[in-house]
This record gives C-alpha cells, sequence and structure tokens, in this order.
C-alpha cells in the first residue's frame, strides 16, 4: 500500500492510504502532518500501516523531528500506531483529551501523554491547535476535535465520513456521500448532545476541513457541519 501526499492548508499535509477491501468502493486512512516549529502528526493510522505512512512522513522531514502526536478517539485506525510513532520520534509526546488520557492513554501510551482541557490550546510554533471535548460524538466518551486557530483548520476525524478514493481537496459538496454512509453504517452516536455538539463546531467556521476518511473539504466548513447537525437530529 502507497501513502499518497498532498498539502491541504498552508503547512497541514494529508497523507493518505487507499484500501480497496474496506466497503464496496474502498476506504481512504488519513493522516495529517503539521509543519511547525514543534510538528504535530494528527491520527497514527493502524500498526499494519506505520510503514507506509512512516515513509511518507519521511519525504517531508525527518521523523526524529516529531514533537506531538494526536488524534479524536481511542480506536484502532486513530492510533494504533501510536507507540511505534513514540518509538521512531524519541521526543514525541501524545496531546489528548483529558479524560482520554486517565481512562486509556496513561495506561496504552508508552510514553506519559500530555492531558489537554476543553479548549486549551497547544502552541506548536506557527500553528496553534486548539482541543475541544466532544463527547460521543462522533462516538466514544474521551472524543474530541482540535481546531488549528491560524489557518482555520478543523481536524474533525471521523466526521463527515465517506468511501471511496476521491480528490484530496475538494470544495464540492461533501454532506451527500457523508449521509449516505452513515445510513449504511450508523457509526454516529445519536443522543440529545450531538446536533449542539456539531453546531458548536460549526460555529468555528473552519475554512477546510481536514477528514479522516474521503476527501479534505476546502470552504465554508460550517455548511456541512451544520448539515450534519440537522441529519442526526432529524435521525435521533
Amino acid at each position: 500500500m502507497e501513502t499518497r501526499v498532498h498539502e491541504i492548508a498552508d503547512g497541514v499535509y494529508r497523507l493518505s492510504t487507499f484500501v480497496p477491501a474496506v466497503t464496496p468502493d474502498g476506504f481512504t486512512f488519513n493522516q495529517f502532518l503539521i509543519a511547525a516549529d514543534e510538528p504535530m502528526l494528527f491520527h497514527t493510522g493502524q500498526r499494519m500501516l506505520f510503514p507506509a505512512v512512516s515513509a511518507a512522513v519521511a519525504r517531508i522531514m525527518p521523523i526524529e523531528r516529531l514533537r506531538w502526536i494526536g488524534f479524536g478517539h481511542v480506536e484502532a485506525d486513530e492510533c494504533g500506531a501510536m507507540n511505534a510513532w513514540l518509538a521512531a520520534a524519541p521526543n514525541a509526546q501524545v496531546a489528548f483529551g483529558r479524560l482520554g488520557c486517565d481512562v486509556s492513554l496513561n495506561d496504552l501510551a508508552d510514553r506519559p501523554p500530555r492531558p489537554l482541557a476543553d479548549g486549551e490550546v497547544l502552541d506548536l510554533g506557527g500553528k496553534r491547535m486548539r482541543w475541544l471535548d466532544t463527547p460521543h460524538v462522533p462516538h466514544g466518551w474521551e472524543a474530541g476535535c482540535v481546531f488549528e486557530e491560524t489557518a482555520g483548520t478543523l481536524f474533525a476525524g471521523d466526521l463527515l465520513t465517506h468511501g471511496g478514493d476521491p480528490e484530496p481537496l475538494t470544495s464540492a459538496d461533501v454532506l451527500d456521500a457523508a449521509i449516505a454512509m452513515e445510513s449504511a453504517s450508523g457509526a454516529m452516536t445519536l443522543a440529545p448532545a450531538t446536533g449542539p455538539t456539531l453546531r458548536r463546531l460549526a460555529d468555528l467556521e473552519p475554512r477546510t476541513l481536514a477528514l479522516m476518511h474521503g476527501s479534505a473539504f476546502a470552504g465554508d466548513g460550517s455548511v456541512p457541519l451544520r448539515g450534519l447537525a440537522k441529519f442526526c437530529e432529524d435521525r435521533a
């Protein structure tokens, strides 16, 4: 498997691996490298993807420079290769929500993680990563998203997931494909707080949505997020 690299926003690189065997149309697994004084990898990929993804990172910068590792919730494609990255980058540390550190990562990570409170900003030097608690959205008690404040990029994890092997960055609609995928998979938690949580993210007015599965989205990111909120509210 080959991991492809595209810059989707200033200093934000999408590392994408297409796996044809997942879903009838195949599925992309995307990680994001944030280039800064203290570089961050958001999503680690599964352990099986580590050779391909680490080779892709090495085409951009030495892996040893990696300082931070982040992800949206505790799941194999989000953080399965976490300890492989910690071994390859001796100065790297996982930064994750405080709850997730308490219930999982203090035990799972080979080095102690850096817990982040809701709304706390991690300054990478040139990039500012604000952690936002999103419990159970899209799934997982410890779930969260990260908003990069300088360029307006929302690292949205599994939100707006869509299948296939689409273009790296699009300004076309991603909501319809995401609704079709959600209707088939039922992956999201539909609870009273789901809609308000998505609307809180929409209120950030992100200019780029860095999605873990499918194309990244460039444009008014509040539109698909509010559309997803309405879809979830109508189904709940």
